[in-house]
C-alpha cells in the first residue's frame, strides 16, 4: 500500500453531525479536534517575531540553542538528566514523525508495527505507508516476533491512558528482547488530572527508571501544541538513542524536514518558560471539572482519562448513536470508531474549546 492507496480521512464521515450540531439555537460546541483555541503566549509570540529576518536555510539538526533547550527541558520537567544535544532532534510538528517513522527507519513488508489498541489513526498509516502490518495490542507479552517499531502513547488520546514507569519498563525490555525501537508519543504530558498524576510527573519512556540507564532502541517524542497552545506552529522534537537519532537526521536532511528558524526561536523560549504551561493546564483543569460532572450525569461513563485533553465517555451504544444524540443538543463528539476496532461504543470530547463554549455543553448535557 502507498500513500495513494489509503482510506478517505476519516473525519469526514462526521460531516453530517456537525450540520445538525450548528442547526442548534444557541450554535454548535465543537469538542471533536483538539486543536487549542487559546491565543499563543505573548513570550513565545515576541520571540517568534523578533525571529522573523530568516533568509537563509535552516538546518535540519536544529539551532544550538533549541538543542541545549530540548536538553534543559528534558532535565527539568521530564527526570531524563543524562541527554546531549546530538540526541535531540526538532520536527516539524509530531504528526509527521509518527507518520514517517516506519519509513525513516526502513521498514517494509513483513515488519510489525505495534500501536495502542485505542489510538489514534496515524500510528495505523505509517505502518501502512510502507507496506508493514500494523497491530494494535497492549500486552508486551503478545507482542510477536517481527516487530520492528513499537508506539507507546502515554498519557494516551483518545483515552488518557498513563503507563507508570513499571510498565514502561516492561515494554522497553520486551522491545529490546525483540530487536524493536520503541517510541513514546508523549505530548500530553504536561496534563495529568487524576491521581497520581494530579501531583507527580508522567513518566517518560527515557526515565532512567525505566531504561536502565541507557537509550538505547528508545525514542520519545514531544510536541508543544498542548502545552503552550503552538498546534499552528508545527513545533515538536524527539530525543533518545544517539545512533537513531543520526540515522534519523541525515534521513531528513535528504527530505528536506527543516523547522523554520522563528519557529525555533519560538521553541527555545517556549521550553524555557514554565509558567505559561500551569497557566494553561489551569484552564484545562478548570474546563474538565464542568464539562465531566456534566457528561457523567447525561448517562456516560468516562473511561480513563486520568490525563490528557480528552473524555473518553460511553453510554453502551453506538458511537453514531451517541454522536447523534449529541448533534441534537449542539454538541459535536468524535466517534470510538476512529481510534481502532475495539471501540464502536465510545466517544472522544475534546476540552479545548473556550469557557463559555464548555460551559454552554455543560448547561445542555445537564437540562435534559
Amino acid at each position: 500500500m502507498g500513500v495513494f492507496d489509503l482510506a478517505d480521512y476519516p473525519w469526514d464521515a462526521v460531516a453530517p453531525y456537525a450540520a445538525r450540531a450548528r442547526a442548534h439555537a444557541d450554535g454548535i460546541v465543537d469538542l471533536s479536534i483538539g486543536s487549542p483555541v487559546d491565543p499563543t503566549p505573548d513570550v513565545v509570540a515576541a520571540a517568534l517575531k523578533s525571529a522573523t529576518d530568516a533568509h537563509a536555510y535552516p538546518q535540519t539538526v536544529g539551532a544550538p540553542a533549541l538543542r541545549e533547550a530540548i536538553v534543559e527541558w528534558f532535565s527539568r520537567r521530564r527526570g531524563v538528566s543524562s541527554l546531549t544535544v546530538d540526541q535531540v532532534l526538532p520536527t516539524v510538528g509530531s504528526k509527521e514523525l509518527v507518520a514517517l517513522l516506519p519509513l525513516l527507519l526502513g521498514l517494509g513488508p513483513g515488519d510489525v508495527v505495534v500501536h495502542p489498541r485505542a489510538a489514534y489513526p496515524t500510528y495505523e498509516v505509517g505502518a501502512r505507508l510502507v507496506g508493514a502490518t500494523p497491530l494494535a495490542e497492549d500486552d508486551p507479552a503478545a507482542w510477536p516476533a517481527g516487530t520492528r517499531l513499537v508506539w507507546i502513547n502515554s498519557p494516551g488520546n483518545p483515552d488518557g491512558r498513563v503507563w507508570d514507569a513499571t510498565a514502561l519498563a516492561v515494554a522497553v525490555a520486551r522491545a529490546r528482547e525483540l530487536g524493536a525501537v520503541i517510541a513514546g508519543d508523549e505530548c500530553y504530558a504536561e496534563l495529568g488530572w487524576d491521581a497520581p498524576w494530579d501531583c507527580q510527573p508522567i513518566p517518560s519512556v527515557l526515565d532512567p527508571l525505566v531504561t536502565g540507564g541507557s537509550a538505547e532502541g528508545v525514542l520519545a517524542i514531544y510536541s508543544l501544541s498542548k502545552q503552550s497552545n503552538l498546534a499552528g506552529y508545527r513545533a515538536a522534537f524527539l530525543a533518545g538513542d544517539g545512533e537513531l537519532v543520526s540515522r534519523l537526521l541525515t534521513s531528513r536532511k535528504h527530505l528536506g524536514l527543516m523547522l523554520p528558524l522563528p519557529v525555533q526561536a519560538a521553541m527555545t523560549v517556549a521550553l524555557g518558560d514554565d509558567a505559561h504551561v500551569a497557566a494553561q493546564k489551569e484552564l484545562y483543569r478548570t474546563r474538565r471539572a464542568v464539562l465531566k460532572p456534566a457528561v457523567e450525569a447525561a448517562g456516560f461513563r468516562i473511561d480513563g482519562s486520568e490525563a490528557g485533553l480528552y473524555l473518553w465517555a460511553t453510554e453502551g451504544r453506538d458511537a453514531w448513536e451517541s454522536l447523534g444524540r449529541l448533534a441534537d443538543l449542539g454538541i459535536l463528539a468524535g466517534p470510538g470508531h476512529f481510534y481502532g476496532a475495539h471501540f464502536g461504543e465510545h466517544i472522544r470530547l475534546s476540552l479545548t474549546a473556550t469557557d463559555e463554549r464548555i460551559a454552554a455543553a455543560a448547561a445542555r448535557l445537564t437540562s435534559r
